[in-house]
């Protein structure tokens, strides 16, 4: 657990330096430093989808995993979630009070509502972002068979860098993310021994493409083009494992 929990404590360390160091930096800076990450996450997302060999089981597995995850609505429970945490950080705006002007409150309440989706956002979009590429797969594998952190150290600081930015843009929220992480990785870790029969490095590819696919997506939510709700595509990750698992036992 030692890649993981370093990893966990990068994400924290550096969104809290984002919140509260380099916080409020002028809207033209922040904007187009977004749309360089976003245009960076792209890349990362569409070289890593370039490396499956089964075209076919790629779009099967985002469609499935689209109408899955649209089914249980996943990005409705994680904004929810992070809604919650606003809450019990005591970091919800109060209701206006009735008397006060109409016009005077619009604008608050405009901010608050700003507030409320920044943090919702930045805690889906960094929890996709690090939860969804191969190196999340590979490296907590890794650390659970081999003992063998280095590829989490490595994306510890990629994930360190996105978080100061992320943080300084979109709040707090960020750091909630390490939970996530903290579960996701974590669990393949403590699960990679039961489970290391069935994971071949076929099965780590495509799941790992359809996670850079999901990557990709995130990089075009902030490039404003069009917002795609990225949590509820993440049941696909999980279709390749299922597919390539199931073909030896098929008849014929």
């Amino acid at each position: 657990m030692l890649g993981t929990l370093v990893n966990v404590a990068v994400i924290v360390v550096c969104t809290l330096a984002g919140c509260f160091l380099i916080r409020g930096i002028p809207d033209r800076f922040e904007e187009i430093i977004k749309k360089a990450i976003g245009l960076s996450i792209v890349y990362v997302g569409i070289k890593g989808a370039m490396d499956s060999e089964r075209m076919l089981l790629l779009i099967m597995s985002m469609v499935g995993g689209a109408v899955i995850g649209e089914l249980i609505d996943i990005d409705k429970w994680m904004n929810r979630f992070g809604l919650w945490a606003e809450k019990r950080l005591g970091m919800a705006a109060p209701a206006a009070p009735a008397a006060e002007n109409a016009t005077a409150s619009a604008a608050p309440a405009s901010g608050r509502g700003s507030s409320k989706r920044n943090f919702s956002k930045g805690f889906v979009s960094a929890s996709i972002i690090f939860c969804s590429g191969s190196m999340a797969i590979v490296g907590a594998l890794q650390s659970g068979l081999q003992g063998n952190h280095e590829t989490l150290f490595a994306k510890s600081i990629l994930d360190g860098s996105i978080s100061l930015v992320f943080g300084a843009s979109m709040g707090i929220g960020v750091a909630f993310s390490a939970l996530p992480v903290l579960i996701y990785q974590g669990g393949i870790t403590l699960a990679s021994l039961a489970i290391r029969d069935y994971l071949t490095p076929e099965i780590i590819r495509e799941m790992s493409a359809v996670g850079s696919l999901l990557i990709a997506a995130i990089g075009f939510n902030f490039l404003s083009v069009k917002e795609i709700k990225v949590a509820n595509l993440i049941p696909g990750i999980f279709i390749p494992w299922a597919y390539l698992a199931l073909i030896p036992y098929l008849p014929g």
